[in-house]
């Protein structure tokens, strides 16, 4: 992936029109929490009837479904590592989730991803570390289209900027 394919952006997911957005999901993908539980509400009941068909997810994998009411076409669910000091694997298994999401993005053929902050929140990955993870780690991967990373909070927004800020001014936008 070229770096000029990357933004990020301060803002709603739920609301973003592009072909999929990621999803920090629990284990289950039964719906959880703040960015889960908005995109469970906002997709309908249908996208937690599609999440029932899978017998969850490990984390650092991926599994997707229909967007259902969302403007996105897909969610792709991934299963984020909870911070554990770093002894657990969590910085793999996190690079993983990215790699597996991006992967569901191409088999549906995906042109546009917004992934939100994943193991962030109630996770609690650190801040800078999760963004260099997701940046390193899917400007190593091969995708023809645009990837946003779409924060919550203004602590993710400045770490991404900072790290993009690094490669390059343009793929920061406001």
């Amino acid at each position: 992936m070229k770096k000029e394919q990357l933004s990020v952006l301060l803002t709603d997911i739920t609301e973003l029109e592009v072909d999929a957005i990621v999803n920090s999901a629990n284990r289950s993908l039964l719906g959880g929490g703040g960015v889960d539980r908005a995109i469970h509400r906002r997709a309908g009941r249908e996208l937690l009837l599609a999440c029932m068909a899978f017998d969850g997810c490990q984390p650092g994998d991926s599994v997707v479904t229909s967007g259902f009411n969302l403007p996105a076409k897909w969610v792709i669910h991934t299963v984020g590592p909870v911070w554990t000091g770093g002894a657990g694997n969590e910085e793999a298994t996190l690079a993983s989730c990215y790699r597996t999401a991006l992967a569901r993005a191409k088999e549906k053929g995906c042109r546009s991803l917004a992934f939100s902050s994943i193991s962030r929140g109630i996770h609690r990955f650190p801040v800078d570390l999760a963004a260099r993870i997701a940046v390193e780690t899917l400007l190593a991967e091969a995708f023809e289209g645009d990837v946003i990373f779409c924060v919550y909070t203004e602590e993710d927004r400045e770490a991404y900027r900072t790290i993009l800020g690094s490669l390059f001014e343009e793929a920061v936008k406001d």
